[in-house]
Parts: structure tokens; C-alpha cells; sequence
């Protein structure tokens, strides 16, 4: 398989990955037309992948949990006007961007602020100064120095394994746009891990 290092964290590339088969065309008909049953079963074929990219772009499983459940009910209150049913998985994706950004609203209006365990400092023993924090954990407090946009179009390149003309129907914006932000989320996320390194 393909990789890129990119400030020591390892990025597998999206095309050589296996993408997740597209939701059968059938089912999205039956589901426009108002079958429950049809769209459960999307809900089913679906909500992992909804699940992760909620919680690569929040870095936060409660969070992402709510996203997920707000995705698929906007999701079916919405489903009788999508135009194009051959992108129904890009119009999914952008209705879990959308829930993402208003969870993270919601978040920032919280009065009490969760204190991730990662992010507490062992002081006890001696051994506790030479615990050096893993990729995951590096890279997690990386992506939180990014902005909204910059982990969306991260998490939908490199997770979900999206090409540039899927991502901007999902982003409903220009190629080129997509491909500038793309590059400048990438340089963001440098910078972060960069930052991460010197702590």
C-alpha cells in the first residue's frame, strides 16, 4: 500500500485504501419515495462510516454519537428532495459535515468543558516524565488546532478516502476549491504536528 509521512505520522493513500460499496441504488429510490424500511437499511449500511467522520472532524465520541443521530434524521426528513439519487452519498456526507459544525456550536456554548484523559498529566513516579505521547494521540491534539474546514476536508480525503470531484459535491464548491483547501489543511496539520513535536 501507497504511504506518505508527513511530519512522522503516516497517511495511508485514499486510492489504494478500499472504500465502502455505494448504498444500492434501489434502496435510495425506495427511501426518496418515503419507504422506512429502505432507508433503515441505509441507516444500517451507513452509520459507521457517518460515526467516524463525525468523530475525526469532532474528536469526540459523545459528540460524534449526536451528529450521527441528528445525520440520519435530517437525513429522512430531507430525503424526498435530493435531485440527484446517483450522489446520495455525497448529499449523506454533507448533512454529516453540517451536523458536525452544529454540534462543535453546541459545544462552545457548553458552560462546563470535558477534560479529555489524554490530555492530563501523569505526575505521580518517576517514570511519568518519560511517557512520550503515540501518533494517535499527537495527531489527535494536532487536528484540534485546525479549524472546522481543515478537519472536515482532512477526515473526508484521508479517512473516508474521497477524491477531489467527491469532496467538492459533498462541500458543494468549486474543484479547484477543493483542491486549495485540501492543500492548505495539509499544511496546516503540518504546522500543528510541528507544534506538537516541541512541546
Amino acid at each position: 500500500m501507497n504511504r506518505r509521512v508527513s511530519a512522522g505520522i503516516e497517511w495511508s493513500n485514499p486510492i489504494a485504501r478500499k472504500r465502502s460499496p455505494r448504498v444500492d441504488r434501489a434502496l435510495v429510490e425506495q427511501a426518496h419515495r418515503g419507504d422506512r424500511d429502505a432507508f433503515e437499511a441505509i441507516v444500517r449500511s451507513r452509520i459507521d462510516a457517518v460515526y467516524r467522520l463525525s468523530l475525526a472532524i469532532l474528536g469526540d465520541e459523545a459528540d460524534a454519537r449526536d451528529a450521527t443521530q441528528e445525520t440520519f434524521v435530517a437525513a429522512w426528513r430531507r430525503i424526498a428532495s435530493v435531485r440527484d439519487l446517483d450522489r446520495f452519498d455525497s448529499w449523506l456526507q454533507r448533512i454529516a459535515v453540517n451536523a458536525a459544525r452544529m454540534a462543535l456550536r453546541a459545544r462552545r456554548r457548553r458552560l462546563v468543558r470535558e477534560i479529555a484523559s489524554s490530555d492530563v498529566e501523569i505526575t505521580a513516579g518517576p517514570s511519568a516524565a518519560a511517557v512520550e505521547p503515540t501518533d494517535g494521540q499527537r495527531l489527535a491534539r494536532a487536528m484540534d488546532r485546525l479549524t472546522f474546514d481543515q478537519r472536515a476536508i482532512l477526515a473526508l480525503h484521508h479517512l473516508e478516502g474521497r477524491g477531489l470531484d467527491e469532496i467538492a459535491a459533498t462541500l458543494a464548491i468549486p474543484i479547484g476549491t477543493a483542491k486549495s483547501r485540501l492543500f492548505t489543511a495539509r499544511r496546516a496539520l503540518e504546522k500543528a504536528l510541528f507544534v506538537e513535536d516541541d512541546r
